[in-house]
């Protein structure tokens, strides 16, 4: 039986509409003051693709999984932390239910490639934050060149999605969003696809960029600092320093540790 067969479960499919659908997006746009751009430039896209985003907040999962087409997203899997996630029934139960996860073996860069490259090459569309963790200003970080490098070796396309005004709503140290319904903007790109002889890492800049140019676009019209004007790091009291030895442990998407990284600069060898 293929090691993916759970993730491309008609089944498991109709569950976690239930769950994402009518449960988790009910309590995230309950709180939250959601617009989604761009959906119709996923129009047509079937199989296996790479969606991509900025990250900065806890809520950026639910929002990608929650707010991307039906018709394009329901086998949409997201890498999860397996010693945290993996280990406890209900918190499996959860993300497997919700997210359509698969666990991430810290430290084990050999697992962790394995899977990744087995989604992508069976059909299933994968999540990937190329950042490798949160930021804890809202400033976007390096990417990292693995989601291109699955990209070029398995000739699928990446989604860039921008995420605005996520950070403002749950910056990191918050487990909820804060009060007012804040509003954060969801903006799907246009699939893109590496250039004859272009490299991952050439790939990933151009993606990058583009989400960049995205952010600080949506930005300027929302009111919020773009990225030019947000803060490196910020200083942090010994409370959010404990906090942010965990983040990554209560994250869906397993940010805050060293996994998203490992795993993406090994696709690509870099």
């Amino acid at each position: 039986m293929s090691g993916t067969r759970r993730y491309r479960s008609r089944l498991h499919a109709a569950v976690r509409r239930f769950t994402q659908r009518g449960i988790l997006k009910g309590i995230a746009w309950s709180s939250l003051n959601v617009s989604i751009e761009g959906t119709e430039n996923l129009a047509g896209l079937s199989g296996s693709y790479i969606v991509v985003s900025n990250h900065s907040s806890h809520i950026d999962a639910t929002l990608i999984v929650c707010g991307i087409p039906l018709e394009v997203g329901q086998y949409l899997s997201t890498g999860v932390a397996a010693d945290y996630f993996f280990t406890k029934w209900h918190r499996k139960a959860f993300v497997v239910l919700t997210f359509n996860a698969f666990p991430i073996e810290r430290g084990s860069k050999r697992h962790k490639r394995s899977v990744a490259s087995q989604l992508v090459a069976e059909g299933v569309p994968i999540l990937l934050f190329p950042e490798a963790s949160r930021s804890r200003t809202g400033k976007m970080t390096r990417f990292t060149p693995g989601a291109a490098g699955l990209s070029v070796k398995y000739d699928v396309p990446v989604v860039p999605v921008t995420v605005v005004g996520a950070h403002q709503a749950m910056p990191v140290g918050r487990t909820w969003p804060k009060p007012g319904r804040p509003p954060v903007r969801l903006i799907f790109g246009k699939p893109m696809k590496a250039e004859p002889g272009e490299t991952p890492v050439r790939f990933t800049e151009r993606i990058s960029g583009e989400i960049l140019h995205t952010f600080d676009t949506t930005a300027v019209e929302m009111g919020i600092p773009t990225q030019a004007e947000l803060p490196e790091r910020v200083d942090s009291p010994d409370k959010t320093r404990s906090t942010d030895k965990t983040r990554g442990r209560n994250a869906p998407d397993g940010s805050g540790d060293e996994t998203n990284k490992g795993e993406t600069n090994k696709e690509d060898g870099q």
